[in-house]
């Protein structure tokens, strides 16, 4: 099977590269590994991380717009009257705006299933690439890609839309997984983060190891007291490492649930099979050291549902679980995946039942459940984990911290970040003191939106010449934490698109064609590229 444009991984970027090849008249394939499109936009993430809502523009923008015109039908209210919603949390939708930026799973892939339909584009669910030997190249050049099952298919050129860059690495691309030494970049936000405070060279605070952690006194061991009764699961115990150093651990992932407390559709958490105390043994002693924080982010969606996500030093995110998760098989990753929901079931029967948790936090949280009608599951839970970060690739341009806060400006852009440079913990570890405390949470403001390279998504020349990479993109782990935000995916998607089709008119190699017509092309499809 030949195509133009052979696109894997059907996340929003996956969703937006096959439409704007479409609108661009050339033939395409969207290969989706598992059984369901749209990535974390249909896997739960409702509540949408911008930054700056302005700068999302094209395809990704009329994706908000169908968000819009799905929720102004009545018939999607099913179990809340439209009047009743207030939206709430960082992306609210403004009075008279003709987009809406928070809603359902359902809601999302009925937009993303509709703009497939309406372009025509032929999409194979549950096909995954041979990553042993499934990338057949001729040089840097990518003649065909193989799927476990046989399937063999060939293009012109190919994008990896993968949260985890499966293709790329098959094409043998130069990629990292981990942090990067502060030194690596110049940077002052990547590595290890243990202090408590630290301030980046333009002199504004990253909040790295206030937010989200534990309370001091917490003691990490079986039995208190008793190192040699051994530490409790979760602790790394050949943690922190040195500050600002390089290491191998990945921000945690997390499910981003979607719950309700409507009776007619709520599922109650239940408590799992293998449920273990001791899992959740740091959580109960946090709040009885003291914590007072409500230990999640409950963001209301339409039809009395929610976006929920991580809050406090323990919580959603299955801390220092994931390590192994960019480089691991399928089955390996279907048992990471399965971890990581065994784990937020067994959190939330905790939270929500547990005598030893405050009687407040068991009173809502025991209100909540998971819904009926989001997900093939019968419990309720998506098969869509938070993969927040996995491989990164390193091309010729590599996106850093100083990208991200304006100091340094690329001349070659093709989208715009602005959500602050924000990486999840790490890793538990115990302090000098005996204590245990929670590693890598980064929250750093950018000053104002800020362009991203074209060359970010480019492998180097020698190495492949005809793969584009939107999600997977060049970037340091600091700076990948700020543009790894959904609507920038599907921006860079549709730019990367863009450039393939150019390509193929120009016979040129992803990285010989020229920026001025790539940027001509995107600015007439509405890609925003500049403040």
């Amino acid at each position: 099977m030949d195509y133009d444009v052979v696109i894997y991984g059907g996340t929003s970027a996956g969703i937006a590269a096959a439409i704007q090849v479409k609108r661009m008249a050339k033939s395409v394939l969207l290969i989706e590994p598992s059984a369901r499109i749209g990535g974390l936009t249909t896997g739960g993430l409702g509540q949408t991380d911008i930054g700056n809502k302005q700068v999302i523009g094209g395809i990704a923008r009329e994706v908000y717009q169908g968000i819009k015109n799905y929720y102004d039908q009545t018939s999607n209210w099913k179990f809340q009257n439209p009047r009743e919603y207030r939206d709430g949390g960082q992306t609210r939708t403004e009075e008279g705006e003709q987009a809406m930026w928070t809603f359902e799973p359902s809601a999302a892939l009925k937009v993303f299933e509709d703009l497939i339909a309406a372009h025509e584009i032929p999409v194979i669910l549950n096909e995954k690439l041979d990553r042993s030997q499934g990338v057949i190249k001729s040089g840097t050049q990518i003649n065909s890609i193989k799927m476990l099952s046989g399937e063999e298919f060939s293009a012109s050129i190919f994008i990896d839309a993968t949260y985890e860059g499966d293709l790329m690495a098959t094409a043998e691309v130069s990629y990292i997984v981990g942090r990067e030494a502060n030194s690596q970049y110049g940077e002052t936000l990547n590595g290890v983060h243990t202090r408590l405070t630290d301030t980046t060279m333009t002199g504004y605070p990253s909040h790295n190891q206030i937010n989200h952690n534990f309370v001091d006194g917490v003691d990490p061991y079986v039995v208190q007291g008793d190192p040699n009764s051994g530490l409790l699961p979760g602790i790394d115990s050949t943690g922190p490492g040195e500050f600002g150093s390089a290491d191998h651990r990945v921000q945690a992932y997390c499910f981003r649930m979607c719950l309700t407390d409507h009776p007619e559709n709520r599922i109650p958490f239940d408590k799992p099979a293998d449920y273990d105390e001791l899992d959740y043994e740091l959580l109960l002693r946090n709040y009885e050291a003291g914590e007072t924080g409500f230990p999640w982010i409950n963001s209301s969606m339409p039809n009395r549902k929610t976006d929920t996500n991580n809050r406090t030093g323990f919580s959603t995110d299955f801390i220092g679980q994931n390590y192994t998760y960019p480089e691991a098989s399928y089955d390996q990753r279907d048992l990471i995946r399965q971890k990581h929901r065994e784990y937020q079931k067994g959190l939330m029967w905790t939270l929500a039942y547990h005598p030893r948790m405050p009687e407040h936090i068991r009173t809502e949280v025991s209100r909540w459940g998971t819904c009926k009608d989001e997900f093939a599951r019968e419990d309720g839970w998506q098969e869509q984990l938070y993969v927040r970060e996995a491989r990164r690739m390193i091309g010729d341009y590599v996106m850093t911290q100083y990208n991200c806060e304006g100091l340094e400006v690329v001349s070659d852009p093709i989208g715009m970040g602005a959500y602050g440079m924000d990486s999840h913990n790490t890793q538990r570890y115990v302090t000098e003191e005996g204590w245990v405390k929670n590693e890598g949470n980064v929250e750093a403001r950018v000053q104002a939106p800020y362009p991203i390279s074209y060359r970010s998504i480019t492998p180097k020349a020698d190495e492949c010449s005809n793969l584009l990479v939107p999600v997977c993109l060049s970037a340091s782990h600091i700076a990948f934490g700020s543009i790894r935000m959904e609507p920038v995916f599907m921006v860079l998607g549709q730019s990367a698109a863009t450039a393939a089709c150019l390509a193929i008119e120009y016979d040129k190699t992803v990285q010989e064609i020229e920026y001025q017509t790539l940027k001509a092309t995107l600015l007439a499809d509405g890609q925003i590229l500049s403040n």
